[in-house]
């Protein structure tokens, strides 16, 4: 079942953070939003940003402790919930923990959530727009989100991921 509205409704605009997220990831966010709609999701969730995100943004690739190894893996993860292992999700809105993301149409509050925090996260490094490191970091703050789950199925250590992701900000903050 494909969601007639997610394709209108699904827009950064709508919760306010569209004017702050880089050209890149811009694109991420219209690919997450093409893949949900091709999934026949309702909404989309934290899980098509991280598969967009890990796919277009190469530097996201080295916050993985495992490599390139680790990145095709949680690839290989992120297919299989397309053609499958998210079927349990189907037809379920994701929650978040925080809340904060809640009534952004076409858009779980998770994930909404995520890309608000993403911006946050870059103005807290002192740049206006988000980055794809930002999202990352940002989907790893909602520990039952979609997105963490296949970060754990795939083998990834989300503290370790964590702990990357805060020194990949240090960098991006110092040039």
């Amino acid at each position: 079942m494909r969601s007639p509205t997610l394709s209108a409704s699904a827009d950064p605009a709508a919760a306010g953070f569209e004017d702050r997220l880089s050209e890149r990831l811009t694109a991420v966010v219209t690919g997450a939003r093409r893949r949900a709609v091709r999934d026949g999701d309702p909404h989309l969730d934290t899980a098509h940003l991280l598969h967009t995100l890990v796919e277009n943004d190469p530097r996201v690739w080295g916050a993985f402790a495992g490599g390139p190894p680790q990145v095709v893996r949680l690839l290989g993860y992120l297919v299989q919930r397309t053609i499958g292992y998210g079927l349990r999700w189907s037809g379920a809105v994701e929650t978040s923990v925080t809340g904060a993301g809640d009534g952004v149409p076409g858009w779980s509050p998770a994930a909404a959530t995520a890309m608000a925090a993403a911006a946050g996260r870059a103005a807290a490094r002192g740049a206006f727009l988000a980055e794809g490191p930002d999202l990352l970091a940002a989907l790893t703050y909602d520990r039952e989100c979609r997105a963490v789950e296949v970060l754990r199925r795939a083998g990834v250590d989300v503290d370790l991921l964590v702990t990357a992701l805060d020194g990949e900000s240090c960098q991006l903050q110092t040039g």
